[in-house]
């Protein structure tokens, strides 16, 4: 393979998780009186940090949101986690597998909260394919995606180079994020069109094909 890290999203491309977190934060941002559809919560906010909710509300209305904005949309996110038919992503389990037996790298860096990657791992059963030292969170760096911090601290962390390392992203925020730091992606195109994944070195829409790409 000819990359020594294998950077992954987490939302969407490990853990089948963005159906059920867009679901709750449309509902939430329309119950506080911001109007917004499933769809909007995906074209707007899908790979995005938390922060970004809040500047985009703000810069559409002119109102913020409660105090305690971060901490309700959490509860409900992990809490709905538990009631749904929590999954990770088809075919991820035997590309980790492929990876622990080729010798590669990997880790996640993803812009939600450690704890809710703890919960999407514990569910799912991937918890047990990642050191705790290997998940990043946008918590861990001073701005999100896009921009490319995040990615830039978990190279470093682990200890390979930006040009050593190819990021696996499912959103165009994810995707400006690795190329600003200088890395490869693959863009994953279950939820999102090939064509808003703009400038990845290839895309593919299932696991399987991924493996031969990172092959």
């Amino acid at each position: 393979m000819r990359y020594e890290l294998v950077i992954f999203d987490n939302d969407g491309v490990l853990v089948d998780s963005e159906p059920i977190s867009n679901t709750v934060l449309a509902g939430y941002l329309t119950e506080l009186g911001h109007p917004t559809s499933y769809e909007e919560s995906l074209r707007d906010y899908m790979g995005a940090a938390i922060h970004r909710v809040h500047d985009l509300v703000d810069e559409r209305t002119s109102q913020k949101l409660p105090a305690d904005f971060d901490e309700e949309l959490h509860r409900r996110t992990l809490a709905a986690f538990q009631e749904e038919q929590l999954a990770a992503v088809d075919g991820v389990e035997e590309l980790l597998g492929e990876l622990v037996a080729d010798g590669v790298a990997y880790c996640v860096a993803s812009s939600g909260s450690h704890q809710k990657i703890a919960a999407g791992h514990r569910k799912t059963g991937l918890d047990q394919w990642f050191e705790e030292e290997w998940i990043f969170s946008s918590e861990d760096v001073g701005r999100g995606k896009p921009a490319p911090d995040l990615f830039l601290h978990a190279a470093e962390r682990m200890g390979v180079a930006p040009d050593r390392c190819v990021v696996i992203e499912d959103s165009p925020l994810g995707v400006e994020a690795a190329r600003a730091a200088g890395m490869e992606v693959y863009g994953f195109t279950s939820m999102m069109p090939a064509d808003r994944l703009v400038g990845v070195t290839g895309h593919f829409s299932d696991m399987s094909q991924l493996r031969k790409l990172l092959a």
